[in-house]
């Protein structure tokens, strides 16, 4: 006989949590449901503990490609559900016996989790980055380029003039990302830096000096990207790019791990 386990997705408000997951379906085609305890609710799959119990997940999650797979569909079903209201991720292979045990956790925090979802809602999420042309900002002055001077001195003397005007450069351009960073934070409600985007994966060939996400009140997105726009305008050698509003799941803290 086969045995089933509880696979959690994320925390939402109880208020139209069935509407939120009406259609989804989770990491093994199940259909998503949900556990409510008062006023919150956890988004849930029930799915078989021959391949996600605790043995199953410990061999399975050593195969990159079902773990790839099942990553794609965990996260498919907590973007769906953020996509109308807040939500609190749960870590990717969360598994519980029942539903008795899902409601425990709901219960045992349930401050926490009431706290993070009445400060995401009504909030949405804006990327900004912020890139820089390394050969725009090197560019040296009409008065102080080379005109072929072959000798050995000559050719130390200009490396070591391109290589401090580099270095010039990168500390002015940090200098303007962290005046935009701070302006931006003047309106919006939270803010965080990111690590800049791999340069091999985005295919551009500037460099990012300001990877920033912003938890701004829905309506005031418009204005928070008139503001980005005003910048972009004063920033010189340096370019800027807005992405969403997204769902505010950088903003939801840690996904929630057992």
């Amino acid at each position: 006989m086969s045995v089933d386990v509880v696979w959690v997705y994320a925390v939402i408000h109880v208020g139209r949590a069935e509407s939120r997951v009406s259609g989804l379906r989770g990491v093994a085609g199940e259909p998503v449901q949900v556990v409510a305890s008062d006023d919150l609710a956890a988004v849930v799959g029930v799915v078989s503990l021959d391949e996600y119990g605790q043995d199953a997940l410990r061999r399975n999650l050593e195969d990159l490609d079902w773990v790839s797979q099942k990553a794609r569909a965990h996260d498919a079903v907590i973007s769906a559900i953020a996509r109308s209201g807040a939500v609190i991720p749960v870590r990717m292979a969360t598994v519980y016996l029942d539903d008795g045990r899902v409601r425990d956790l709901l219960e045992n925090r349930r401050r926490e989790f009431a706290a993070t979802l009445s400060r995401l809602s009504g909030r949405a999420e804006v990327g900004v980055k912020v890139y820089a042309d390394p050969a725009s900002l090197t560019m040296p002055d009409e008065g102080c380029v080379d005109h072929g001077t072959r000798s050995g001195t000559s050719y130390l003397m200009r490396r070591r003039r391109e290589l401090a005007s580099r270095e010039e450069a990168y500390r002015a351009a940090a200098v303007e990302a962290d005046r935009i960073h701070t302006t931006l934070m003047r309106h919006a409600v939270d803010g965080k830096r990111k690590p800049p985007p791999d340069r091999s994966l985005s295919g551009r060939n500037d460099v990012a000096v300001l990877n920033g996400t912003y938890l701004v009140d829905s309506d005031a997105v418009e204005f928070f990207r008139e503001t980005v726009a005003a910048l972009a305008m004063s920033t010189g050698r340096m370019s800027m790019e807005t992405t969403g509003p997204w769902p505010p799941y950088s903003f939801a803290g840690e996904p929630v791990a057992e």
